[in-house]
């Protein structure tokens, strides 16, 4: 296990069609950290569901925005040159693209992101 990779439970397949109904609270509520799925697609982004705990690691998406959504839990995002950003549920923030970044999630925290289909999950 000593890639970053292998440290998480992620998969990029999209869960849901579009018109088709998704309930993101019973689907976070079945799983526990680190899972992180694309649930659907909008245009060229996808939104992901995360269910996590502890700290991610230090990474960045080189051409890519990242748009953090707390719906339960709280979540720091530690942003390199800046101070933190602590986040509630109904709470969100978006992390520039080239920006390094550690999202840190105290206790079982479960999130939306959205983001470019291109997007490297893990980082670049």
């Amino acid at each position: 296990m000593d890639k970053v990779s292998d440290r998480y439970d992620i998969s990029t397949e999209v869960l849901f069609a579009a018109q088709e109904h998704i309930d993101v609270t019973a689907v976070a509520a079945a799983q526990t950290p680190w899972w992180n799925r694309t649930l659907t697609e909008v245009n060229d982004s996808v939104v992901r569901l995360g269910v996590m705990e502890g700290p991610f690691h230090w990474h960045q998406h080189d051409a890519e925005d990242e748009f953090f959504f707390v719906l339960e839990g709280a979540l720091t995002i530690e942003v390199e040159g800046r101070s933190p950003v602590e986040l509630k549920p109904g709470q969100g923030v978006t992390i520039p693209k080239a920006t390094q970044h550690r999202p840190h999630a105290h206790g079982r925290t479960v999130v939306l992101m959205v983001e470019k289909a291109t997007v490297v999950p893990t980082g670049d």
